[in-house]
């Protein structure tokens, strides 16, 4: 697979306008200026470690606009959220903050609104579900930043050796894994339901079975009667037969899962871009197909956004709104995609990187993008609804669990949460 594309995804965070005040997003900088940006690293070594990307961009910037300086500082996955929350505690909020979460910070009014910030090519050229996404209250507050899809991943050697085709319905899923199972595949199909990222996997098969966490007007209905079903079709049908390993899925992680696959021992599982360098590192051949549903392909699948957010704390609006207007320009946005194997978030980039055959590629992941659902980030009872569904989603196919008494758990919860939004 020919790549031009140098790193790997370390971690994804937990992997989708209106009018602009006039001349906002378009000052010279001619005001000596220091902006703050807080922002993630999604390298995997400090060879391709995010802050080379930011170096090279702010000098870019910086150049063109000298009454402006910009100090970035990176941080991991496992940190930036905390960092930032800590600064904002301490009222040293960063001007910019590229982390996984808006919405408590745009519900206590500490960010500017993305109109307010942004030029109005800019906030319109954003991807039409990116924009909804980062609403609150029907106003955009989360500028999406990076952004990736899932599709179904199956070891093409393993089908091929065994007759298989990929799978289009949940029913051919089974059938697949179940042959795969007979010649000795350790993985047939790999279900990671452990803590690491539990939630996505859940939402993608939620969607596959014609619902998600929140009804159309975004209240949490987690124990509906189509999702009942789909955990009890997981529990009866794949885990019950066997067919999901020798690792519980409660105990299994995505990047465990990942690793797996990468060694040849899993036939299928649920995959974002970057599983696409780790196999082919290691030599395995794979295909790709969108997420089979119930009677056939899945009407949606799951889309995965990180943010960009601008502080009100030290008012540089004006600046913050250039500067952010120079992220977002059609090149900065290609470059990050290729050095990270993400989607681009723009609609003139996704098109140059549709038409360009090096990243034929990531097309696949790229058309799933216009129909692709993304977590609930705008309710500031998501992060904690999440973390309780990392923790108790696996027991629910567990040969002892409760699909409905899990999500019925889970739903009670989730709306004692909400109800304090």
């Amino acid at each position: 697979m020919q790549r031009r594309r140098t790193g790997l995804v370390a971690v994804m965070s937990a992997l989708g306008m209106t009018a602009t005040l006039g001349g906002c997003g378009s000052s010279d900088g001619s005001a000596d200026v220091t902006l703050e940006l807080v922002a993630a690293d999604y390298g995997d070594s400090k060879a391709n470690s995010s802050q080379q990307y930011w170096d090279t961009l702010v000098k870019g910037y910086e150049t063109a606009h000298p009454g402006v300086r910009v100090e970035v500082s990176v941080y991991p996955w496992t940190d930036v959220d905390r960092k930032v929350g800590e600064r904002v505690a301490a009222g040293r909020a960063p001007d910019l903050a590229q982390i996984g979460a808006y919405a408590d910070y745009a519900a206590k009014g500490e960010l500017y609104s993305a109109d307010q910030v942004l030029s109005i090519p800019v906030q319109a050229d954003f991807a039409s579900q990116l924009t909804e996404a980062g609403q609150m209250n029907r106003v955009q507050y989360g500028m999406p930043f990076a952004a990736s899809t899932r599709l179904l991943f199956y070891n093409k050697k393993l089908f091929a050796d065994a007759g298989l085709t990929p799978p289009q319905s949940w029913s051919e899923l089974a059938a697949d894994a179940a042959v795969l199972k007979t010649r000795g595949v350790k993985f047939p199909y790999a279900l990671p339901l452990g803590p690491e990222e539990a939630q996505a996997e859940t939402m993608q098969w939620l969607l596959s079975g014609g619902d998600s966490y929140t009804d159309d007007v975004g209240t949490y209905h987690l124990d509906s009667t189509q999702n009942v079903d789909t955990l009890t079709w997981l529990k009866n049908e794949l885990v019950g037969k066997g067919l999901t390993g020798p690792v519980a899925p409660a105990k299994l992680n995505r990047a465990d899962a990942f690793a797996a696959f990468a060694r040849g021992e899993v036939g299928m599982l649920n995959g974002h871009p970057t599983l696409m360098k780790a196999a082919a590192d290691k030599g395995v051949k794979f295909g790709m197909v969108p997420m089979p549903g119930v009677d056939g392909r899945a009407k949606a699948t799951m889309g995965v956004a990180d943010w960009m957010m601008a502080f009100k704390h030290n008012g540089h609006r004006e600046q913050i709104g250039s500067f952010l207007d120079y992220v977002y320009s059609e090149k900065n946005v290609l470059a990050f995609s290729h050095e990270y194997d993400l989607l681009p978030v723009t609609t003139s980039a996704s098109q140059a990187m549709s038409a360009d055959t090096k990243d034929k590629d990531l097309v696949p992941f790229l058309d799933e993008l216009p129909t692709s659902q993304l977590y609930p980030v705008g309710k500031t009872s998501w992060a904690s609804v999440s973390a309780d569904i990392k923790r108790d989603i696996g027991k629910a196919v567990a040969p002892d669990g409760s699909p409905s008494g899990v999500l019925g758990a889970l739903q009670r919860t989730a709306t004692i949460r909400d109800s304090k939004d």
